[in-house]
C-alpha cells in the first residue's frame, strides 16, 4: 500500500514493534502556484501487512527535522523547518522545540534546544543520551539567519536538553555524524559551510563533552540544501 500522505523531507524510525514510524515532511502542492505545505501528520507502516495507518499528529507541522529512536522505544523528534511559501520569496520558520513520540501520541520535551536548527544531526550515545549538533539556526522569529557551531545533549532522564562543554570547530549543515565503536565518541564530517562545502571533520567526546579535530576528507562533502534552507 501507499502512504496516506504524500510527502518529502520526513522522517522513517524504525520501532521496537516491527513497525516504521514516517513523521512530517513537505507535501503536495496546495493552494495557489509554488506553496507547499509542512505537514504535522504521521503514520506507521506495518511489514506484516505492507500497509500505512494513520497515528497521532505531531505538536506542530515538521520538515528536515530528525528522528532518534531512543532506547525506552519512544522516539525524539527535533528542530526542522515549517511555513514554506514557494521557491520565490520564501517563508521559513526554524523550529527550536522537540517532542517524543510514544505508542501512538506525540507530547512536547519539558526542555527545548538553545537554538533552533535545521539540517542539524542527532546521534543516540551509548549512555542514552542524544547529540544535536550543528544546522541552520534562526533569529527569534525563526528566520534563517546561519550556520551553527553550537552543539547540545539531550537526556531522557530529564526530558531535558544542555549545551556540550564546547562547540564544533566549524559551523555546518547537513553534514554527517557516526558513531564510533565505542559508543562514546561521535565522527562528524562534511556538511555545507556558510561559504561552501566542507572537508573538515571532527570528533565529539562524551566523557569531556567537547570537540576535538581529525583528518579531513579527500573531498569537500554535503548535500543540497533543500527548499533554499
Amino acid at each position: 500500500g501507499s502512504m496516506r500522505t504524500a510527502r518529502y523531507a520526513h522522517t522513517a524510525t524504525l520501532l521496537p514493534s516491527g513497525q516504521v514510524l514516517v513523521t512530517g515532511g513537505v507535501g503536495l502542492e496546495t493552494n495557489g502556484p509554488n506553496f507547499f505545505p509542512v505537514s504535522k501528520t504521521a503514520e506507521l507502516y506495518d511489514p506484516t501487512t505492507g500497509k500505512f495507518t494513520a497515528t497521532g499528529s505531531m505538536t506542530v507541522p515538521r520538515a528536515n527535522h530528525t528522528a532518534t529512536l531512543l532506547p525506552n522505544g519512544r522516539v525524539l523528534i527535533v528542530g526542522g523547518y515549517k511555513e514554506v511559501k514557494g521557491y520565490n520569496g520564501q517563508q521559513l520558520a526554524v523550529l527550536q522545540t522537540a517532542e517524543i513520540y510514544d505508542s501512538g501520541v506525540f507530547t512536547a520535551t519539558i526542555g527545548t534546544m538553545s537554538a533552533a536548527r535545521v539540517g542539524h544531526s542527532a546521534t543516540l550515545l551509548a549512555n542514552g543520551k542524544v547529540l544535536i549538533s550543528g544546522g541552520v539556526t534562526s533569529d527569534a522569529t525563526g528566520i534563517p539567519t546561519g550556520y551553527s557551531t553550537t552543539a547540545e545533549l539531550y537526556d531522557p532522564a530529564t526530558d531535558s536538553f544542555a549545551l556540550t562543554a564546547g562547540p564544533m570547530l566549524a559551523a555546518r549543515a547537513f553534514h554527517a555524524a557516526t558513531l564510533l565503536g565505542s559508543g562514546a565518541r561521535v565522527l562528524v564530517s562534511g556538511g555545507s559551510g556558510s561559504t561552501a562545502a566542507l572537508a573538515s571533520a571532527e570528533i565529539f567526546d562524551s566523557v569531556t563533552k567537547t570537540f576535538i579535530s581529525t583528518g579531513s576528507m579527500n573531498k569537500k562533502s554535503c548535500i543540497p540544501i533543500c527548499m533554499g534552507v
